[in-house]
């Protein structure tokens, strides 16, 4: 599927409406798109990075074939195969060619889109190379698939040095635009927060935000909260809340919302002696501090319960 003329200006606004704080990057990747260029979207994890391109596609009316970046992405996945039972009976003619989200995105004139493109085998990066390169490839016993116009290639990863990912070679870089996003501001993040929580949320947001992006910082910590986690403990806290039959600012409350929403979200640098509850509950105290009287302080929510439980296994 080709594009329809588009007035970017237009674009632009109606997508800076519905993402907070990406007016920048929401130019950039309009204008690599409309360059018909290649582009790769290098940040943090929770950045936007995936929303903001499927945003761009929608808004342009683009085809758009996702591929999720992984060690078990073969060649044969992302180009396609031909069904092995109409082989036996038909032959390889092209109708018992399956096509892959590679070869569709080709044939549609589409963006193919792949999540994690640093997790993706070097023999299945290699092809990708070949296709930005010639725009074409050729499939055994099938031929050659030409790129009809608008097929472009737009990936997102996360930094290298997270789990599981390797650098990127020179090669993918030279063939695309590339755009590094990082987190976005405390009031864009709480505002994110908002909006994704709904209209009941209460107050306390912004501290929720403080919280999370000390996570960021923390000397024992290789790798933060993402304002994902904001959002987890906004709405854990809520329900949290109303089940104790506490307001939600209390102390028992936040922080078991903090454990629960955080503690598998932060990764631990190597060599440090402290758990990823410690950490939280550390960061927790620094920004809410505890309240006196706390009625849950001494029983079953009490919010020393989690760290305890957890330590002890």
């Amino acid at each position: 599927m080709g594009e329809q003329p588009v007035d970017l200006h237009d674009l632009v606004t109606r997508l800076s409406s519905g993402v907070v704080g990406r007016v920048r990057e929401i130019e950039l990747v309009v204008a690599a798109i409309a360059s018909d260029r290649h582009i790769l979207i290098e940040g943090p994890p929770g950045t936007g990075k995936s929303t903001l391109l499927r945003g761009v596609a929608r808004a342009m009316d683009i085809g758009f074939e996702f591929v999720e970046g992984n060690a078990e992405l073969t060649p044969a996945r992302v180009v396609g195969h031909f069904d092995p039972a109409r082989v036996l009976s038909e032959g390889y003619d092209a109708d018992v060619f399956v096509p892959g989200p590679l070869a569709s995105a080709l044939q549609n004139g589409s963006l193919l889109y792949i999540e994690e493109l640093n997790r993706v085998p070097e023999e299945t990066l290699n092809v990708l190379i070949t296709v930005m390169s010639e725009r074409e490839i050729t499939v055994p016993r099938l031929g050659r698939i030409e790129a009809s116009p608008g097929f472009r290639l737009v990936a997102a990863m996360n930094p290298f040095d997270a789990v599981g990912t390797a650098r990127i070679s020179g090669a993918v870089y030279d063939r695309v635009c590339r755009i590094a996003v990082g987190y976005q501001s405390a009031p864009d993040e709480a505002e994110i927060v908002r909006r994704a929580a709904g209209a009941g949320v209460g107050g306390g947001v912004d501290q929720v935000v403080e919280l999370v992006r000390l996570t960021r910082a923390h000397p024992d910590l290789r790798v933060g909260s993402s304002v994902r986690g904001a959002i987890d403990m906004v709405l854990v806290a809520a329900s949290l809340a109303e089940l104790r039959g506490h307001p939600v600012e209390n102390p028992s409350v936040s922080l078991d919302a903090a454990l629960v929403a955080l503690s598998g979200r932060v990764r631990l640098r190597e060599g440090t002696t402290r758990t990823s509850e410690e950490v939280i509950s550390e960061l927790w105290q620094q920004v809410f501090g505890r309240v006196a009287g706390d009625e849950g302080a001494g029983d079953e929510g009490k919010a020393g319960a989690p760290i305890g439980a957890t330590t002890s296994n």
